[in-house]
């Protein structure tokens, strides 16, 4: 049996996706099944739905593109050409779907789902590990997607949907975020082992207006808080490099190329002497973000509890 295309088609080939796809999304399973079983009453059993809305979805889907899909010959269906090719992605799409329902089903499991996590980079070798390790004590099988990355680039990608929580510097106030202040981090005033201060255990951060400083760059949280210390000492601090690392300052202030305002090593950097900052009162504030009215799956709702219970004891 032949078919031609059909005149009372609702749609022409150059009508938009943006139209047609809502048209068809909801019948393509259905189609899927007649065409696997080639019997309409058996689909409508298979799926469990009434064979009279089977059927009208199938004149519909027709009707919407155009083009005839199946052969009819009594009870049995079997697809035309124009058929086949359809069902070819008609069966890729529905296989996409599915994959991707399992994948945010398998994201929000309370046992086994997902947190998309960023942090600071200095706080990748110690803090967040050991965090990580405490709370899967509780949580043995959640997984962690971690991202890297300075406070304004990780709030971006917070804002994008890309993370669930990021611990940042300086704490954001933004009203479209949530933040809550969890710690504060003193920072030394890091130089050269040979340097004229080096001696000294404490130091006005006053006393190096006259120094060359290595900072991070602009669009850093600790580089924000640098410039706001200086200015709070009375000076504005005379850049010679800036960088995206703070282990890698440490490297410049080592080889004689400045000082820098930097939070304590994970590990003792031998070529430096690093000097607790009496007067202005140099920390940074850490704290969790989020964005606001999005509801958190379970694993990302018990991560955040953890990290809110971890407030004044964060940092190791």
């Amino acid at each position: 049996m032949v078919h031609q295309q059909r005149s009372q088609a609702r749609l022409s080939p150059s009508s938009d996706t943006e139209d047609i796809v809502p048209l068809l999304a909801p019948r393509l399973a259905y189609f899927a099944g007649v065409a696997r079983t080639e019997h309409v009453t058996r689909a409508a059993q298979e799926m469990d739905v009434p064979q009279s809305t089977l059927s009208r979805a199938m004149v519909r889907l027709e009707q919407d593109l155009g083009v005839d899909l199946f052969a009819r010959i009594g009870r049995t269906v079997s697809l035309t050409p124009a058929g086949r090719t359809f069902l070819v992605s008609v069966e890729r799409a529905l296989a996409e779907i599915e994959r991707a329902a399992d994948e945010v089903r398998a994201d929000a499991d309370p046992a086994t789902g997902k947190v998309a996590f960023g942090f600071l980079h200095t706080m990748g070798s110690e803090t967040v590990p050991g965090l990580i390790r405490a709370f899967r004590a509780d949580h043995p099988r959640v997984r962690f997607s971690l991202v890297q990355n300075y406070g304004e680039a990780m709030i971006e990608r917070l804002r994008a949907g890309e993370l669930d929580l990021c611990l940042t510097s300086p704490v954001p106030d933004a009203p479209d975020l949530v933040a809550r202040r969890l710690d504060e981090q003193k920072l030394r005033l890091v130089v050269p082992a040979d340097h004229p201060l080096a001696g000294r255990k404490r130091v006005r951060l006053a006393e190096a207006a006259d120094e060359v400083f290595v900072t991070l760059e602009p669009g850093y949280g600790l580089r924000r808080i640098t410039d706001d210390l200086c200015q709070e000492a009375g000076f504005r601090p005379r850049i010679a490099f800036e960088g995206e690392e703070a282990e890698t300052l440490r490297g410049l202030v080592a080889a004689g190329l400045g000082v820098a305002l930097l939070p304590p090593p994970a590990f003792p950097r031998p070529g430096v002497s690093e000097l607790t900052v009496t007067a202005p009162r140099a920390v940074r504030e850490i704290g969790v973000a989020w964005l606001d009215g999005h509801p958190d799956t379970p694993p990302v709702a018990a991560f955040k509890k953890f990290l809110l219970s971890r407030r004044g004891s964060l940092l190791p």
